[in-house]
C-alpha cells in the first residue's frame, strides 16, 4: 500500500510539473508572438530581405505556397471569428458597394481598355485583371491603424470581398481573352470556392471551440502568428526575383515600375473619388484596399500560379505594398 502511494504521489507530481511546465511554456510562446505582432513592419521587411538574399530557399518553397496561403487563410478566420463576419452584415450595404466597385467595375473597366487597345491576351492584362479582381490584403486594418484611421471599415472589405471573390471574379475572367475560355473561369471560381471555404471554415471552428472567447493578449498573439507566417510568405513569393534579376534586370524594373504605379496609383485615385463624391468620412480609409489587393490568394488556382510572369510580378508586388504606411502617409495624414 505505501509503494502505491508514494508512486500515485510521484505521478501526481510529475503531471503537476508537466502541467506547470507546458504554462510556462504557453506564456512565453504568448510573449513571443506578441512581441513579433508587436513589431510586425520589421518582421515583414525581414522577409523581403530573406527573399532576395536566399534564393536557394526561395526555390525551394514556391512548390508549397499555395498550402502556406490557405494556412495563413485559415489563421486569419481563426483570429477574426465567425462573430465578426455576422458584425460585418450590419453595414451589408455600403460594403457590397464597395466591394463591388473595386472588385467587378475597377476590373472591367480596365478590361474594355486592354481589349480596345489590343492588350487583352498579354500576360500584362492577366495581371493587372488579377490585381484588380482581387479582395483585400489580409493586413488592410492593420495599415488604416498605422495611418491614423480606425480599422473597422478595411476590416467590412476584407471579410466581405473575399467571401464574395468566388462569385465577382467570373464575370471579370470571363471578358479577358488571356484567361481562357468559360469553363476555364468557372473552374478557377470552384478552385477558390473549395480550398477558401475550407480553409476558412476550420479556422472558425477551431475558434469557436477552442477559444470562444478571445482576450487581447490571444488576439495579439495570432496576430504574432499571422506576421511570422506571411513573412514565411514572403520569402517565397520572392522566389523568381533573383533569377529574373539576373537574367533580365530590365524586365524586372518593368514588373517593378508596374507594381508600384497600379498600387499607388490606385490608391491616390480612390482617395480623390472618395473625397470628390462627399463619400462617409470612416470609408476613406479603404482606398487602402483599392491599391493593396491578396493577390497571393490566386496561388491556390494551380491555372493562374504556373504562370512565371504572375510569380514575378507577385513578388514585385509585396514591396509596394509592405512600404504603403511610409511612402503613403502623405496622401492620408491631411484627412
Amino acid at each position: 500500500m505505501y509503494f502505491m502511494v508514494f508512486a500515485l504521489s510521484r505521478n501526481n507530481c510529475t503531471v503537476v510539473i508537466t502541467l506547470t511546465k507546458f504554462i510556462d511554456l504557453s506564456v512565453h510562446l504568448i510573449a513571443s508572438f506578441k512581441f513579433i505582432a508587436e513589431y510586425g513592419r520589421f518582421v515583414l521587411v525581414l522577409g523581403l530581405i530573406a527573399g532576395m538574399l536566399l534564393p536557394d530557399i526561395a526555390l525551394a518553397m514556391r512548390p508549397w505556397l499555395s498550402e502556406l496561403v490557405m494556412l495563413l487563410l485559415g489563421f486569419t478566420s481563426l483570429r477574426i471569428g465567425f462573430t465578426a463576419v455576422k458584425d460585418a452584415v450590419d453595414h451589408i450595404k455600403e460594403t457590397l458597394l464597395i466591394v463591388f466597385t473595386f472588385q467587378v467595375i475597377f476590373p472591367l473597366t480596365v478590361v474594355a481598355m486592354l481589349i480596345a487597345f489590343g492588350l487583352g491576351n498579354t500576360a500584362v492584362a492577366m495581371v493587372i485583371t488579377l490585381v484588380l479582381a482581387a479582395p483585400s490584403i489580409t493586413g488592410a486594418p492593420n495599415f488604416a491603424i498605422m495611418l491614423g484611421y480606425q480599422p473597422e471599415p478595411t476590416f467590412r472589405v476584407l471579410v466581405i470581398g473575399t467571401c464574395c471573390l468566388p462569385i465577382t471574379i467570373i464575370p471579370v475572367l470571363w471578358f479577358l481573352p488571356a484567361a481562357g475560355s468559360l469553363y476555364d473561369v468557372i473552374w478557377l471560381s470552384i478552385e477558390l470556392t473549395v480550398t477558401m471555404g475550407l480553409s476558412i471554415a476550420i479556422g472558425f471552428i477551431i475558434r469557436a471551440v477552442l477559444i470562444p472567447q478571445i482576450n487581447s493578449d490571444q488576439k495579439m498573439a495570432l496576430d504574432g502568428v499571422s506576421t511570422l507566417l506571411l513573412a514565411v510568405i514572403v520569402v517565397g513569393l520572392m522566389s523568381a526575383i533573383v533569377p529574373t534579376l539576373n537574367e533580365d534586370p530590365q524586365k524586372l524594373l518593368n514588373w517593378l515600375v508596374l507594381a508600384f504605379g497600379l498600387n499607388y496609383g490606385l490608391q491616390v485615385i480612390t482617395y480623390i473619388l472618395f473625397r470628390t463624391t462627399g463619400a462617409n468620412s470612416q470609408n476613406i480609409s479603404t482606398a487602402i484596399v483599392a491599391g493593396n489587393r491578396n493577390l497571393a490568394i490566386f496561388i491556390v488556382a494551380v491555372t493562374v500560379s504556373n504562370s512565371n510572369e504572375f510569380l514575378i510580378f507577385l513578388g514585385c508586388y509585396q514591396l509596394p505594398m509592405y512600404l504603403t504606411p511610409i511612402f503613403m502617409r502623405w496622401l492620408y495624414k491631411t484627412e
